[in-house]
């Protein structure tokens, strides 16, 4: 691998730019009209403007990524996360131009992105799973029997879905058709397929996730993260390893994540994610994600190992070069997601120009961003400015690191959720990892604590 085109933007763009450098391996950002002059593109040694900034012109125009790729010598593309990064058909073509494809297989890439076909093979895995249907439901299937057999309350999700998209909840017989319509006819909308299936679903529950890498022969896992803190379905703060979890539980999620992306024959980084009910101390799989996750520092800060360069090193035809046992998980670790949104007005996105961006550093501090001061954030894509990352030797000091760090780091010119990480970091509720999915939400004036 000579030359590597990172088909993204933002900060996971600057990151892989970053480690590429470290490779010797030369960089070409693709960029929008709308981020000519964003850090990407002064941090790469070449980029490439591929269209206007409607992310359907520019970043998801396969020809146009593609076409960049040709001219600009680049023999492989790294897609980072969201746009194209789970686009089988995408990856496909860049097979199919001859570039090398930094990721699984189109194949793996279905099959995960199949959510009912993904749970039949967590379970051919041995992986745990929730109470649900086999697959998509048959519309002229006796839905009320299939429900009444899981139970109240229940979850219809996209077969399609991921990321917290397609997922309606149901709370007894009476809605039950009329919200499987509603979630089939918004399963269509966003993903082409009206399919979709049923789970159980968990109150309070936690999400937790297995981190694992496979090269066709040696497949491992990185330890798991905890992502329970969200808002809307959207991680907020993540950390490594997850607090809490009952050792068999925890040693039975990462060994049947590994057996997954063994028996899937998955290649490149990929992610298990699991629902964990503290109640019943059960985990049950939700997906998998055949992609570099948001949260992925904390695993390299707990492991010491650079996810991307593996990424890299695997699409070039390397081996691990290690095993299981070779890994060792050490300290505590948190990402907080630092977003141009203001949390006190309903996260209402904040573009603008960025006056003074001001970072924390320090022993185990890492900050991932993909702006700097004077820069303009525009309105077109997602708001995550980037992402602060402390390491400690335990969660508590870990939590004491995430604190000060919190305090040093400042956004001027534009609201973010800088303001709301320090008050979520402080509540009793997270320092004795009480918190869940919901919780956000649930926790009256939460978001009522000043502005921006």
């Amino acid at each position: 691998m000579k030359k590597l085109l990172i088909a993204n933007r933002g900060e996971i763009a600057v990151r892989i730019i970053r480690t590429a450098r470290e490779m010797g391996i030369g960089t070409v950002a693709v960029v929008s009209e709308a981020d000519r002059d964003s850090l990407a593109a002064q941090l790469a040694d070449e980029h490439i403007v591929i269209g206007p900034a409607p992310a359907g012109l520019s970043y998801l125009n396969h020809d146009a990524v593609i076409q960049a790729a040709r001219e600009s010598g680049a023999d492989a593309v790294h897609p980072g996360y969201g746009f194209l990064s789970e686009n089988a058909d995408f990856a496909q073509k860049v097979l199919d131009a001859g570039l090398v494809w930094v990721g699984p297989s189109p194949e793996s890439i279905r099959l995960m992105g199949d959510k009912s076909r993904a749970r039949q093979a967590a379970m051919t895995a041995g992986v745990p799973v929730l109470a649900g249907t086999e697959g998509a439901l048959d519309p002229s299937a006796d839905l009320e029997g299939i429900a009444e057999t899981i139970g109240y309350p229940l979850v219809v999700k996209a077969s399609a879905g991921g990321g917290g998209r397609g997922i309606r909840r149901i709370e007894n017989r009476e809605a039950l058709r009329r919200t499987v319509e509603v979630a089939q006819a918004e399963a269509l909308a966003a993903f082409n397929s009206s399919d979709v299936y049923f789970e159980r679903f968990v109150t309070r529950a936690r999400h937790v996730e297995v981190q694992v890498l496979g090269d066709g022969e040696t497949w491992v896992h990185l330890g798991d993260r905890d992502c329970s803190m969200q808002r809307r379905q959207q991680k907020v703060i993540e950390e490594a390893p997850a607090p809490g979890l009952p050792d068999e539980l925890r040693a039975r999620m990462r060994d049947t994540s590994v057996e997954l992306a063994r028996q899937s024959g998955y290649i490149g980084a990929g992610t298990v994610e699991f629902l964990y009910d503290p109640v019943r101390q059960e985990i049950a799989f939700i997906e998998m994600n055949t992609r570099l996750q948001v949260e992925h520092p904390i695993s390299e800060a707990i492991t010491g190992i650079d996810l991307v360069r593996e990424q890299l090193r695997i699409a070039s035809g390397e081996r691990l070069g290690y095993a299981q046992e070779d890994i060792r998980l050490e300290g505590h670790a948190f990402e907080f997601r630092i977003n141009a949104e203001d949390p006190d007005n309903n996260f209402l996105p904040s573009p603008g120009r960025i006056d003074a961006l001001e970072v924390s550093g320090g022993p185990g501090v890492r900050a991932d961003f993909g702006f700097a001061a004077g820069q303009v954030v525009v309105p077109f894509y997602d708001s995550l400015l980037g992402k602060l990352v402390v390491w400690d030797i335990d969660r508590q000091r870990a939590l004491a690191r995430a604190a000060r760090a919190l305090a040093e780091t400042n956004v001027t010119g534009i609201r973010s959720t800088i303001p709301l990480m320090r008050r979520l970091v402080a509540l009793d509720d997270f320092q004795e990892a009480n918190h869940y999915t919901t919780y956000i939400e649930s926790v009256p004036g939460l978001l009522g604590g000043g502005k921006s």
